[in-house]
């Protein structure tokens, strides 16, 4: 196999990097084959560079927070960090789900929905990297949560 190296960092790289297009034109039978987990490798890994990126902006505006001695200021500005705080929660939820989406995919069970076995989508996958579960397992998870909500 011929291998092309990216030259910045002498990293080998897929000769031809497969497209959104590619991936969607390919047949249904080659669903989660190579190039394909690949594409999901890498979209993974861009989200999970950009989102531990802003979560170490966010912490580090957090600690250079001045200290304000109006009451009111004290009290938008607790208000704000409070607000900051939820943020950078949910970020590092998302940032958790990403890496359970990359251990799927180390594993082979990347696309594959953990609760009947059958193929997530590749538009579902597309729209939510870190999806788990096909749109109908999805929708009977709803259900139930909404049921459980109801009583």
């Amino acid at each position: 196999m011929l291998l092309y190296y990216n030259i910045k960092n002498r990293l080998p790289r897929e000769p031809f990097p497969m497209t959104e297009q590619d991936l969607l034109a390919q047949s249904p039978a080659d669903y989660m084959n190579e190039p394909q987990q690949g594409f999901f490798r890498k979209l993974l890994l861009a989200q999970r560079n950009e989102l531990q990126a802003r979560i170490d902006a966010e912490f580090l505006a957090l600690r250079e927070q001045e200290t304000n001695s109006d009451p009111a200021d004290v009290g938008s500005a607790e208000e704000q960090r409070q607000w900051q705080l939820r943020l950078l929660e949910r970020e590092k939820k998302l940032l958790d789900k990403i890496d359970d989406a990359l251990e799927l995919l180390a594993r082979g069970e990347y696309g594959w929905c953990r609760e009947t076995g059958e193929p997530i989508g590749l538009q579902r996958l597309l729209l939510r990297p870190t999806a788990t579960l096909c749109i109908e397992a999805k929708e009977r998870e709803e259900l139930r949560e909404r049921h459980k909500r109801a009583i």
